[in-house]
């Protein structure tokens, strides 16, 4: 008897690739393609890419009801996402479709429009992270170390204006002395959501092993055990 596979949908602003000649460097297939190259390794998962230039900016209603698990990443364009999209996703998650917000993501309309806070922090261009765990028995961070070493990466700092989360799994320690919440889950109608900082488009964070464990623990951790069917909208698909 098979077993149906988790199936992931990675949604990717994919602008800074495709513009910026370094970043392409270091993720010629952009963002989503890296993503897409470590999280199909697991046998358990399918994945499916889709980028904001596509018809719908990529996001229907047929394809997030065959979405277990929704990765986001943004950060030039976010407020290009029109309420049609914001709406379909935020109802997705209410009935039980799993969301990760990677880096910038954290200030995408879909997340304020989840969390109803501003999102807003303080940040910083090039730094190294220490990555701490603090909370090694939640499934996240299962065969994660007690502190990942990121070279390279943007400095999110506090005030981090976002609800109290479910649970803070990371937090993230910049050499110039600031601290992050830096990985968190929440709970939005029947639907989980884990934010997580490392990520900047600039250096290779995704092809880092432990962060490439991290997000693949957080896709088995934020797959529905049941699905209820999304409330009609009147929204264009």
């Amino acid at each position: 008897m098979s077993t149906r596979k988790l199936r992931v949908t990675i949604w990717n602003e994919y602008v800074h690739e495709r513009e910026i000649p370094a970043i392409r460097e270091i993720y010629p297939e952009g963002i989503h393609g890296c993503l897409r190259r470590f999280l199909s390794q697991d046998e358990s998962i399918s994945v499916t890419c889709v980028t904001l230039d596509m018809p719908h900016q990529g996001i229907t209603r047929e394809l997030l009801n065959n979405t277990d698990v929704l990765i986001w990443w943004s950060h030039a364009r976010q407020d290009d996402i029109t309420d049609e999209t914001v709406q379909l996703v935020k109802d997705a998650v209410h009935s039980g479709m799993g969301l990760i917000a990677l880096h910038s993501a954290h200030y995408s309309r879909i997340m304020q429009a989840l969390l109803g806070t501003t999102m807003t922090l303080h940040w910083r261009h090039g730094d190294r992270e220490k990555l701490w765990c603090v909370c090694p028995a939640h499934p996240i961070a299962q065969g994660i170390p007690a502190c990942v070493d990121i070279p390279e990466e943007e400095m999110y700092g506090e005030v981090f204006d976002i609800p109290r989360p479910d649970d803070v799994i990371f937090i993230g320690w910049f050499a110039g002395g600031e601290v992050f919440r830096s990985g968190v889950t929440f709970t939005r109608g029947m639907g989980k959501i884990f934010y997580f900082q490392p990520g900047h488009e600039e250096a290779p964070v995704y092809e880092q092993p432990e962060i490439q464990k991290i997000i693949t623990n957080a896709v088995h951790w934020a797959a529905p055990a049941c699905r209820q069917d999304a409330p009609p909208q009147n929204i264009a698909d």
